[in-house]
């Protein structure tokens, strides 16, 4: 069973997950918790390992309001 099969399984595996919301024009790319209600998304989730990583990169920036970096750096 996959685990985003049901509404609250899909909840709690996004809790654990981060995701990026691409560049855009006029700003640098966002990540996202993955429960982030600003960038409303249920595709794309990428790991803990991965969230380190893209916020080592210069165009990637944290959310201000999920505050996805909390806990990854340090």
């Amino acid at each position: 069973m996959a685990p985003w099969s049901s509404r609250p399984r899909a909840a709690a595996y996004a809790a654990l997950r981060w995701k990026i919301q691409p560049q855009r024009s006029n700003a640098l790319a966002l990540l996202h918790r993955g429960n982030c209600a600003l960038y409303p998304t249920d595709a794309g989730y990428i790991s803990r390992e991965d969230a380190m990583i893209a916020l080592a990169e210069p165009d990637i920036q944290p959310c201000d309001i999920g505050r996805p970096d909390t806990g990854l750096t340090g």
